[in-house]
């Protein structure tokens, strides 16, 4: 697979990346581990080098799940996971306290098998915590070899440029996709100005794209779109629009809807990585394929003719985890 760096970090990674969280927590029930582990590995084995978790998926068992994967092959690949939530539990609330940081670095150190991180996000921003004290953990982590490179998630304007100017910030990870493309507006000019790489998560609209989701599709229990505006039952009825356009444009291109929307993020700039999550070694495949598929700038003003007049129904969030994330 095709090699990108992060914005002017030098950090190199596989043109895609796989979002790991899907089988641990957020979808449903944890895949058993001997899936998991075959589903990481096979990602290995097809080009993937860039893996990415977090304390807050599953209280660590997902890192753990991750470093047992890569452990015969940890120096050929980048982990990235993150700190931030208070006890690890995203519901509990947001906590960047340096001492907090560090605890959490080394519990994730543990759980990973390895003895450096290779991308570490600020998972959300701490209002409680002014930023140059955040970066200034991250900055001391770096320096004492245990992280390598500093990432945000779902940060904004401000956050970004007053934690770079502490600690060069290497990659931005916050969602993006053609399910949402609020981050064009000031994200991406202000990464492109500071050389920060981009790393959407949920590039498929957390399967909505996909157009294996319809508004009578059910939600079982652990499915977190259970609880999302989005997609609740008469907004994906109403968002449909969108995926059905989607599906025309990827049946001209002779792709599936994962293909195109994948193409379409790797397409906007050579420093953008998605993290596809997924738990089935056939779909892990298909959204391999979408590295490969070329989009002309006629192509990309065709999709973009086609969805922008689409208003898109539904908050990304319901309100409790907007007021606790501070989203």
């Amino acid at each position: 697979m095709e090699k990108r760096i992060l914005g002017k970090s030098g950090l190199e990674v596989s043109a895609l990346g796989l979002g790991c969280m899907g089988l641990s927590f957020g979808y449903g029930p944890a895949t058993d581990t001997a899936t998991g582990l075959a589903l990481i590995r096979g990602a290995f084995d097809r080009g993937i080098t860039f893996f990415d978790t977090a304390e807050a998926y599953a209280l660590g068992a997902n890192e753990e799940l991750v470093g047992e994967a890569v452990a015969g092959f940890r120096d050929e690949v980048v982990i990235a996971t993150k700190f931030g939530f208070l006890d690890g539990d995203a519901m509990k609330g947001v906590d960047s306290r340096p001492d907090t940081i560090r605890a959490v670095t080394e519990a994730a150190l543990k759980r990973l098998r390895t003895d450096r991180i290779d991308l570490l996000y600020q998972h959300r921003v701490d209002p409680n915590v002014p930023m140059a004290d955040v970066a200034g953990a991250v900055k001391e982590l770096i320096e004492a070899g245990k992280v390598r490179h500093f990432g945000m998630s779902e940060a904004g304007v401000q956050s970004i440029r007053a934690a770079h100017a502490v600690q060069p910030v290497a990659a931005l990870q916050s969602e993006y996709s053609l399910f949402w493309r609020e981050p064009e507006k000031e994200i991406l000019p202000l990464l492109e100005e500071l050389g920060i790489g981009f790393v959407p998560f949920s590039p498929l609209g957390k399967g909505f794209l996909t157009g294996k989701i319809d508004a009578t599709t059910p939600f079982g229990d652990g499915d977190f779109r259970a609880v999302v505006p989005r997609f609740e039952a008469e907004n994906r009825a109403a968002n449909m629009a969108l995926v059905d356009r989607v599906s025309e444009l990827a049946a001209k291109h002779r792709v599936t809807n994962a293909q195109i929307a994948l193409a379409w993020l790797l397409a906007q700039k050579p420093w953008i990585v998605p993290i596809p999550g997924t738990t089935k070694l056939h779909r892990l495949e298909e959204n391999i394929g979408g590295a490969s598929v070329t989009l002309s700038a006629a192509d990309l003003r065709e999709i973009d003719a086609a969805l922008s007049p689409i208003a898109l129904i539904g908050e990304r969030y319901p309100a409790a985890i907007r007021d606790r994330q501070g989203r």
